[in-house]
């Protein structure tokens, strides 16, 4: 096989505050023979994900950014592996890279679209199903709010909370967004946080009875305001706060954080990987889920590796409809 060129993203500057694509850069970089246990990837989905804005805070310049991805195998000296085999993996912003063997894993085209498993089916799906059931410990007839709640991981909570007989609270940023979650996913109530005058007014129409589960992922204002309403031994799993992601200085804390102490509420952060021995029962029960009806998703696909940075900078605008995606290269070519 003749010697292959992979264009791949760089940090060429660290970002301060938004990041801009101009502290982004692309670079052509020649791919070595994958050597024995190891396979060569082409890249065809990879994910931008808000937890990188963390990431960019301490990568160094000048190499491959990394992050999840869905690709299809090219050449291959393991023997688990065969050519036009599609896996998983976590080296993308790159068209090509070549891993050792355990380092990637093959996924089931039969469960879902091969670039679901980086989206509902993947890690922001993973998420959503063990911070829920873990953490929030969801109860029939219990009252659960979901902030970001069309986003990758929101939405898959909205459902999972459904399934399990919850009242389910949304909010968004856009009316199509809060269409999208009432009409399509089937949430109690959704609201536009961007069009409220207070947000605990708000809540507290569509929360006459508090909450029991808050499903962090903004943070900020929404934090404050749900532990306001929140009933006594709520449950928050704190997957992420995006409203401080960009902050250049350090935002304070929510005011009434001391209500938690009165409340016995628990507020528990925590990383998908926590739960990599259970990824079996995540699967067996999406299969399940999406057989019967009960889970969809949106996603947004950007094309090109190029526009991969625009795609980044717009998880923090809102510019994505569920899970945000790009597209490297066609799905099959072995």
């Amino acid at each position: 096989m003749s010697k292959i060129v992979s264009r791949e993203i760089r940090l060429k500057q660290r970002p301060v505050g938004m990041p801009k694509e101009s502290d982004f850069e692309i670079a052509e970089v020649a791919v070595n023979e994958p050597q024995a246990g190891e396979v060569l990837v082409r890249n065809i989905y990879m994910s931008v994900d808000p937890y990188m804005r963390g990431v960019v805070r301490n990568v160094a310049l000048g190499v491959p950014l990394e992050g999840g991805c869905v690709g299809q195998v090219v050449q291959s000296e393991s023997e688990s592996f065969q050519i036009g085999d599609y896996v998983l993996g976590g080296l993308g912003w790159r068209e090509y890279y070549f891993a050792s063997a355990k380092n990637v894993s093959r996924i089931d085209p039969t469960l879902a679209p091969i670039q679901s498993f980086i989206g509902a089916v993947g890690m922001p799906g993973r998420t959503a199903y063990f911070g829920l059931l873990d953490i929030g410990e969801p109860k029939a007839g219990e009252t659960v709010f979901v902030s970001a709640a069309s986003g990758a991981v929101g939405a898959i909570v909205c459902q999972i909370a459904k399934i399990k007989g919850c009242r389910v609270v949304a909010s968004a940023g856009s009316d199509q967004k809060v269409n999208w979650l009432l009409e399509k996913v089937g949430v109690d109530a959704a609201f536009n946080y961007k069009r409220v005058d207070t947000l605990v007014d708000e809540l507290k129409q569509h929360c006459p009875d508090g909450i029991d589960i808050y499903f962090e992922n903004v943070g900020g204002v929404h934090l404050e305001a749900a532990l306001s309403l929140m009933n006594m031994y709520g449950r928050i799993p704190l997957c992420g706060m995006i409203s401080h992601y960009n902050d250049v200085e350090s935002t304070p804390g929510p005011k009434n954080l001391s209500t938690a102490i009165g409340k016995r509420l628990k507020l528990q952060g925590f990383i998908v990987t926590d739960y990599s021995n259970r990824t079996p029962d995540f699967y067996a029960d999406m299969r399940q889920w999406i057989s019967e009806g009960k889970i969809h998703w949106e996603e947004t696909i950007v094309e090109g590796l190029e526009n991969a940075p625009q795609a980044f900078i717009g998880l923090f605008k809102g510019e994505n409809m569920g899970k945000m995606i790009v597209k490297i290269g066609p799905e099959e070519t072995v």
